[in-house]
């Protein structure tokens, strides 16, 4: 037996209707916010995620599936969207169609990392980019949109957390500080973190090992180092999230695993999902549009798990999906009339009602325990003494009452359906 690659699952259809109500939340709130669906291709060129997410990254240094494919080209599964979205919103020339491009888009992604819960190594992710303007607004509907979606989902364990990384100026000054306050400890941190020591400290914040989060325990804070109008726009931030009454709390580790991120940064967490508890984070990228040969223009955008999102629901036990039934069901009393029945099926089906009938020649018990299966609302028997004299039997499944209507006339039956229907 040819089994799924580790780390990958399929969706099956038992699986479809909890995909399905998720997909439709996330339109209906992006819609709402007036955003426009974006779809990039799988694979790109390597360096797009090299230079926009950054070569000292897990997901560039470990995670990426690349491949040098026959025109000799580095090509990379895209392991995140942002960049992706950027590279289409740089080839484009949208900012010149319009100065403000608000997108989202849901899409497979891939990185070979250690499966776990809520992680596969190819994952499905929805988020939004809102590309063209510095407002600090612009991030708080960034948090508004996960939060609404998170929310709408019936979501009751989750907590923002926000914080901001000033601009590079700023930023630069705390990461010598932070340097100076490492220093003498350097050699006793981990083999990563003593890596992005030299390369890019702030990541060290990322780190999941004990040991290295002790020794930054007493570390310098980040927004004490933030300029005037990285701390204005913080603040705006934070009084605008108390307005809409969103709750949250500054957490000033949260640096994101990202080197194109600049001031706001944000995650939402779940309390549902075990130690991998982010169900979505973002925040602004105002250099990343430049970084990959656009015109120097604002970004902020966010990214969210659909599956950590289905696990949180699961265990939440939050989706109440409506019952999955089919209108109609034909039970052949004789095999012979597969035939008319299957136009009459057909006639149905093009009136919009959603139809079944059996194509295995099974009994009248078995196709009775199908309809059951499939939750059908009428079930129509075809044979016997009704048909030898035009008729067919209609029960209502659910109150047991049976009508005799004539064989050979659909719309008759479809007017009668969508009068009790």
């Amino acid at each position: 037996m040819i089994k799924a690659i580790t780390g990958i699952k399929d969706i099956l259809p038992s699986e479809i209707p909890s995909w399905s109500h998720l997909e439709e939340a996330i339109h209906s709130v992006f819609k709402n916010y007036n955003y426009k669906e974006i779809r990039t291709p799988v694979f790109e060129e390597t360096t797009l995620f090299s230079r926009g997410i950054g070569e000292e990254t897990d997901i560039v240094g470990k995670e990426m599936y690349t491949f040098t494919d026959r025109s000799g080209t580095s090509v990379t599964l895209k392991p995140e969207m942002t960049a992706a979205v950027v590279r289409a919103y740089v080839e484009h020339s949208l900012g010149k169609q319009q100065p403000l491009n608000k997108l989202y888009y849901i899409s497979p992604m891939f990185r070979q990392e250690r499966p776990q819960a809520g992680r596969l190594r190819q994952f499905h992710q929805f988020g939004g980019e809102a590309i063209g303007s510095s407002s600090p607004l612009l991030d708080v509907e960034m948090i508004d949109i996960a939060y609404n979606i998170l929310n709408n989902l019936g979501l009751k364990d989750i907590l923002v957390k926000i914080n901001s990384l000033g601009i590079p100026g700023s930023r630069e000054r705390y990461k010598e500080e932070l340097r100076n306050y490492l220093a003498e400890k350097k050699e006793m941190l981990s083999e990563d973190s003593r890596r992005r020591f030299d390369k890019n400290i702030l990541r060290i914040f990322d780190s999941k090992i004990d040991n290295d989060q002790n020794l930054l325990k007493d570390a310098p804070l980040i927004l004490d180092y933030l300029d005037d109008e990285s701390k204005s726009d913080f603040d705006m931030v934070q009084s605008m999230l108390e307005r809409l009454n969103i709750p949250f709390e500054i957490d000033q580790r949260l640096v994101r695993g990202l080197d194109y991120y600049t001031k706001t940064t944000f995650e939402i967490i779940s309390g549902s999902v075990g130690s991998q508890n982010a169900l979505c984070g973002g925040g602004r990228y105002d250099l990343l549009i430049e970084q990959l040969g656009g015109e120097p223009t604002p970004g902020v955008g966010f990214a969210a798990g659909i599956e950590r999102i289905l696990l949180a629901c699961e265990n939440e036990n939050v989706l109440n999906l409506p019952e999955d039934k089919i209108d109609v069901y034909f039970v052949l009393l004789d095999n012979e009339l597969k035939i008319e029945a299957f136009e009459l099926v057909h006639n149905l089906r093009s009136a919009g009602f959603k139809v079944d009938l059996d194509y295995m020649d099974r009994s009248v018990k078995a196709q009775m325990r199908e309809a059951n299966k499939y939750s059908s609302r009428f079930v129509i028997f075809i044979g016997g003494e009704e048909y030898a004299s035009g008729k067919m039997n209609v029960k209502n499944m659910q109150d047991g009452n049976q009508f005799i209507m004539p064989l050979g006339n659909s719309e008759e039956l479809i007017k009668w359906l969508v009068e009790v229907k």
